[in-house]
């Protein structure tokens, strides 16, 4: 199962979006400054969608970043 998710980032309250098979290991990641979005540590997961294959998670992470999925 893949996931897409939003994090917002508690220091400049910006979101990031992205997708993932490990959902608790990618926010951990996140957090812990082992990602490119380290210096918008802490983030805190404000949504996630469970995608059964790859190629939806990408669809549904695409349309998070289009100004639709933004609002």
């Amino acid at each position: 199962m893949r996931y897409s998710y939003v994090v917002l980032s508690e220091r400049d309250n910006r979101f990031y979006t992205g997708c993932t098979d490990d959902l608790r290991k990618r926010v951990r990641e996140h957090n812990q400054a082992r990602v490119r979005s380290a210096y918008r540590a802490p983030l805190r997961l404000i949504y996630f969608g469970a995608c059964l294959d790859r190629n939806d998670a990408v669809r549904r992470e695409r349309f998070l970043k289009s100004g639709k999925g933004k609002r």
